[in-house]
């Protein structure tokens, strides 16, 4: 298995998207992954994408529970950190194989 080189945030950040969809890891891929630095006058953060692909006979729900008021939830990205703003960017689109297709970008921002 391959290894990302993540931030703390990004890694909490990944970590509680996979823990909402409540399934086991093996049935959630991550394809591509993206994290920025991001700077405000105020703040200072990350902006991070995230491509993921759903397999199974329950991907179409799978997404739907992942995505279901995405912009409201309460993700904790850990000790330090906190999501800003999130949001699925494309998708959910079914693949040919019947996999789930999505991309969610997020910003998180470091708590002064």
């Amino acid at each position: 298995m391959m290894k990302i080189a993540m931030s703390p945030a990004a890694a909490g950040l990944l970590r509680s998207l996979l823990a909402r969809a409540g399934l086991d890891r093996d049935r959630i891929l991550l394809t591509e992954f993206r994290s920025t630095d991001w700077v405000s006058l105020t703040f200072t953060g990350e902006r991070h994408a995230m491509q993921f692909r759903i397999v199974g006979e329950s991907a179409g729900s799978v997404a739907a529970k992942l995505l279901d008021r995405l912009e409201d939830a309460e993700l904790n990205v850990g000790a330090g950190h906190f999501v800003a703003d999130i949001a699925a960017s494309d998708g959910p689109q079914r693949n040919s194989d019947g996999s789930i297709s999505l991309l969610i970008e997020a910003l998180t921002v470091a708590e002064s």
